[in-house]
């Protein structure tokens, strides 16, 4: 009852204002193997609304592949100087995925989504920001209804899971929390907000 949470150190990410974001390919940690698309499909968004100009993930991805950088690991082995000499940007965003998909019980069933990710001066090298968020299908479920409403609602959520992928949802909800400067330790606001520098 007596922790309190210390304010993030943003010293870092003051001094070196990057206005330009390269997103790195996600290193995936979960055994779903469309977590890295469907993540890279929902961070620039978020990114874009803090007021960073985030180079299209498509096209750094297709560029990675045809210089022979096919993993996730092996792109953000690159060095930092050969990142900015490539890109140009000012700061890359090393993504992991914790977790990515729908894990069923007897019931229940839940689709959650944990990103963790760290921004990187291109220039310097020096890590300017770090962050982790979750997100999950079955926040805000109610549980009443006895034994038999459990019992329906995990019917119900794992049918509509195996119809509609619902982790391409949730991600998004992951990354909003992760990137948006009005969560606590999201990132600041970027050169491109209204709110820059405020």
């Amino acid at each position: 009852g007596c922790a309190t949470n210390a304010p993030y150190d943003y010293s870092a990410l003051r001094s070196a204002k990057p206005a330009s974001i390269l997103v790195l390919p996600p290193v995936n940690h979960s055994p779903e193997v469309n977590a890295s698309a469907g993540v890279l499909s929902q961070i620039s968004l978020p990114m874009a609304e803090a007021g960073y100009y985030v180079l299209p993930v498509a096209v750094t991805d297709e560029m990675f592949r045809q210089n022979g950088i096919v993993s996730a690991e092996d792109a953000q082995e690159l060095p930092v100087s050969k990142l900015q000499k490539i890109f140009g940007a000012d700061a890359a965003l090393y993504l992991e995925i914790k977790s990515y998909g729908t894990s069923y019980a007897v019931i229940s069933s839940s689709t959650t989504v944990t990103l963790e990710a760290k921004l990187v001066d291109l220039r310097t090298g020096t890590q300017l920001w770090d962050g982790r968020a979750t997100a999950s299908s079955a926040e805000g479920q109610n549980s009443g209804g006895g034994l038999a409403g459990m019992l329906i609602s995990a019917l119900l959520n794992q049918i509509i899971d195996t119809v509609n992928d619902r982790s391409v949802q949730i991600s998004a909800i992951a990354s909003q929390r992760l990137i948006s400067p009005a969560m606590p330790h999201g990132l600041l606001a970027g050169p491109r907000s209204p709110s820059y520098l405020k």
